[in-house]
Parts: C-alpha cells; structure tokens; sequence
C-alpha cells in the first residue's frame, strides 16, 4: 500500500493532481481543502496517501495532513459513505468543522454539505460520533501537536516560502495561540495571515 507521495506537481485540476516521481506520473485525487494549497506546477510536493483498491483499478487520494487523511477513513467506514463522497465531504467544510458538528450531532451542519442528506448526515453522527471525537484538535498527544507543526511547516515550503519564514510564522502563531487546539489547516490559514503581513 503507498502511504504517502513526494515528487513534482506536473498538473493540478479541482478533481484530481498529477505527481511525478522517477519518471511516472501518479494520479490522485484530493479534497479542495487541500487542493488550496498545492504548489506551483514543477514544484516539489508530499502528500499522505490513501491507496483505494478496487476490482479494476488502483486509486490514490492524497491529503496534505495526517489529521485529513484519519477523517476520511473514518467516513469511508460509515455504511455507505465511499471515496468519492469522502472527498465530496471534505471539499464541503473544513475538518475541524465537520469533526465539530458530528461530535455535537449538528443535523443542519452536515445536511448543508452537497451531497449529503438527512440519512446520511444521521449515519455519520451515529457511527462516527464516538470514533471521530478522538481526533479533535485539544484531544491530541504531544506527539500529534509535533506532527501538525511538520504537516503544516512542509505545506507552508511547497507554497514556495523558505523555510526559515515558514518556521518564524508558526513559532509566532504557537506563541499567540498554541497549537494543541488547531487542526493543520487552521494553523497554515494563520501562518499565511502572518506572513502576508510581513
């Protein structure tokens, strides 16, 4: 099974990206959520992978952060939930939120998701509402606060920000808030604000 996909960015679409590696190029699709931070075509890029095995074809869904790519797990294991409504789910509300309103059993939240309606909005709360509840932001180890500051330091550098500015934002955005109740994409959102302002 491939578990993640570091390469260059050869084409990028709403629907699916493209990653060169070695001279092959992996199709993968992923959510809008984090299609809105993919690199440059050319630049280098790693994505956490999900290999979706079927009976005539290999698909591969790719996720900028461990965080994204636990949830949608999670929602491929809800009866009648799979890849492509997974995607469908997290291109429609951020993780944090969608992690928020199934643990509150927030109907009018999830119904307001395209594709999603009532029963399937019920189905996600009454099988995920204990499992997903694991993985809100306060609820993490240490060792997860560490691996979001990496998720979201290496996305900030394929965004094409050295290093050492990416470093200086997050360190700024740890000091002002702390990073144990912050999703990666929360804390990418606000590492951009701060080095917009720079």
């Amino acid at each position: 099974m491939i578990a993640s996909i570091e390469g260059n960015l050869t084409f990028k679409s709403p629907n699916y990206l493209i990653i060169d590696v070695g001279g092959i190029g992996y199709q993968i699709f992923v959510p809008l959520s984090s299609f809105y931070f993919l690199p440059n075509i050319g630049d280098s890029i790693r994505l956490n992978i999900y290999t979706h095995l079927k009976e005539d074809a290999i698909q591969l869904y790719g996720f900028f952060s461990k965080e994204e790519k636990e949830i949608f797990i999670s929602l491929i294991g809800v009866t009648g939930i799979g890849p492509k409504l997974a995607i469908n789910i997290l291109s429609g509300i951020s993780p944090s939120d969608l992690v928020k309103a199934i643990s509150e059993g927030n109907l009018v939240t999830l119904n307001a998701i395209p594709g999603i309606g009532r029963k399937t909005a019920e189905r996600l709360i009454l099988e995920l509402k204990e499992k997903i509840g694991s993985l809100r932001g306060p609820e993490v180890s240490a060792e997860g606060i560490d691996n979001n500051y990496e998720d979201a330091l290496s996305a900030l550098v394929n965004l094409g920000y050295k290093r050492s500015l990416a470093e200086m934002a997050l360190k700024q955005f740890r000091t002002d808030s702390g990073l144990n109740s912050k999703s990666v994409e929360e804390m990418i959102k606000e590492a951009l604000k701060i080095l917009h302002r720079k």
